[in-house]
């Protein structure tokens, strides 16, 4: 399975999306449609963004019971989208019900992920906010573990976690790591970051890289620093 970028679409609107895509030109990368765009513009975003020719990781981190789970991922299966996520949180049940869900009738699916810990939690806020008083990296464990078990492709994690996750689940199971940023960059509110290079050092499979490619001088430049960091 080749590495990739997947850029994280996170506008407020159709029309600045296919404003940031359009200076692509024949380009079609990888891309993340996230909560604010598509609870601004709904499914219809998803249908265009794929008509175009792109991959799409619907990043909506479903948590809720499992029956109401997994019917929303037979709602989110008829999007065609590549990738689609849930919180590990949610349990084992929860996310059996959204293979469950996600499977349509011949059998095929998206890629299912799980959300260990969002690269914005740090210890101190694991401990004094979540009351989680085991180290950052043995929850994300437990947590990727879990995910196995219970049927699916792999998990959102740190890139600072991706080698301790392949060595407990398996090289086949995915590591997807948010959290990137150039070594040039701001770090923003990300905690638990890396470099593309980095990243692949570690053995990331996908990285999702948001602002130091949406908001760059030259968007497509800073997508194929990327490309020439993480993948070649």
């Amino acid at each position: 399975m080749g590495k990739d970028v997947i850029i994280a679409c996170d506008f407020e609107s159709a029309e600045k999306t296919f404003e940031f895509l359009n200076k692509f030109g024949g380009k079609k990368p990888f891309v993340k449609i996230g909560m604010e765009l598509f609870y601004a513009e709904g499914p219809d975003i998803v249908r265009k963004i794929k008509e175009r020719g792109h991959k799409i990781f619907l990043d909506l981190k479903l948590h809720d019971i499992p029956n109401t789970v997994k019917k929303a991922m037979a709602v989110l299966s008829n999007l065609d989208v590549d990738m689609c996520n849930v919180h590990a949180a949610g349990t084992s049940r929860m996310m059996e019900a959204a293979i469950e869900g996600l499977t349509r009738p011949d059998g095929t699916r998206p890629l299912l992920i799980a959300v260990t810990q969002l690269t914005s939690t740090d210890q101190t806020a694991l401990e004094d906010e979540l009351l989680i008083k085991e180290p950052i990296k043995d929850v994300v464990m437990k947590y990727a573990q879990n995910a196995k078990r219970s049927g699916l492709d792999g998990v959102v994690c740190s890139p600072l976690e991706a080698a301790a996750v392949h060595t407990a689940c398996g090289a086949d199971f995915l590591t997807v790591t948010p959290g990137v940023r150039f070594a040039d960059n701001e770090k923003g509110d990300q905690k638990r970051i890396m470099t593309p290079e980095q990243a692949k050092l570690e053995g990331s499979d996908y990285i999702v890289v948001g602002r130091p490619i949406t908001a760059a001088d030259d968007p497509v430049a800073a997508y194929n620093r990327c490309l020439e960091e993480f993948v070649s």
